[in-house]
């Protein structure tokens, strides 16, 4: 892998679209931002082994082509590697979250550029201690917005491909991802229930909360553009905890669009604070909450997220 630059790409990534789309982005990729070498994730976890395994070998930029997940994968493996190779993004996915948070263009070319005359960054992770699905306790790291709650049923019910039945047979591959899950959304705003939850923010009490959603963001947007937490700072040594309540879900559905703009801090079920540690657990014990990092869900409660600062280096425009 040498001193070229590697380009880990996902090629399932918005439902297959980037497999199709490779060439093209390939072709942007070598105009605009030079010689590289390239490596296709075969499975879930290999992009983060993938780069791992470069960082180690001395590759200066990994660059991660593909979706939220596969973003977060490519960060995991380079923060885990310990060296200082930077993480580059050439977006291919359905949400397009954390590139939005850093002003990276959706277009392939632009993104490039942007790869070729961008600088370094040193952003904020945040270590997520979980139970994964083996019922074993589990370390990752998220740079985008972890959470819990409807997020976690919408992404269930995305994956699970019951949301695709609400999208008409005619629709082309690239929307149908969007269109899945934005059926997956409004049937969770109006089915999903509450989660009880005890959480511990910094060195305050345990408290006992109802909430709809809880998010944990170093990033302002997640869930396809919502812009969960619109003053998140992804190096100023914080994560923003923003908490939506016991909510109804017409008070959630008729305030949709605030999610979008940012304008639902001032909501009377949303709360906000800054914090440098979360730890939650369910009230219920017999009642399963699942957990998301980053657009997959990886397991379920009890967690805990801590801020790491400067826990990667990241290539801005």
């Amino acid at each position: 892998m040498g001193t070229l630059p590697l380009v880990i790409v996902n090629p399932a990534s918005a439902d297959g679209a980037t497999e199709e789309k490779w060439p093209k982005i390939a072709s942007d990729l070598r105009t605009h931002f030079g010689s590289f070498t390239v490596a296709f994730t075969e499975s879930a976890g290999h992009a983060r082994s993938l780069a791992a395994d470069a960082a180690k070998q001395g590759t200066k930029l990994i660059i991660a082509c593909g979706g939220d997940g596969t973003i977060s994968e490519v960060a995991n493996g380079i923060i885990e590697s310990n060296t200082e190779s930077e993480l580059g993004i050439l977006p291919a996915g359905t949400g397009s979250d954390f590139r939005r948070s850093i002003g990276i263009s959706n277009n392939a070319a632009e993104a490039a550029r942007a790869l070729r005359n961008g600088r370094a960054r040193t952003i904020d992770a945040v270590r997520v201690t979980f139970i994964n699905d083996s019922g074993e306790r589990e370390t990752r790291y998220s740079i985008n917005v972890g959470s819990f709650g409807m997020s976690t049923e919408v992404l269930d019910r995305a994956a699970s491909g019951e949301a695709k039945k609400w999208v008409p047979a005619f629709t082309p591959r690239k929307l149908t991802s969007k269109l899945s899950y934005a059926a997956a959304t409004l049937q969770t705003t109006l089915s999903a229930s509450p989660a009880d939850v005890l959480v511990e923010i910094d060195e305050a009490p345990e408290r006992r909360l109802r909430v709809a959603e809880f998010c944990v963001a170093n990033a302002r947007y997640y869930g396809g553009a919502m812009k969960i937490a619109p003053d998140a700072k992804l190096d100023d040594g914080y994560f923003d905890v923003v908490t939506i309540g016991d909510a109804n879900s017409f008070r959630l559905l008729t305030n949709a669009p605030r999610l979008y703009l940012g304008a639902h801090l001032r909501m009377s079920e949303v709360t906000h604070a800054l914090a440098k540690q979360v730890v939650a657990r369910p009230a219920n014990k017999e009642k399963e909450v699942r957990v998301e990092l980053d657009g997959e869900v990886v397991g379920r409660l009890p967690s805990t997220f801590q801020i790491v600062p400067k826990a990667l280096r990241v290539r801005f425009p």
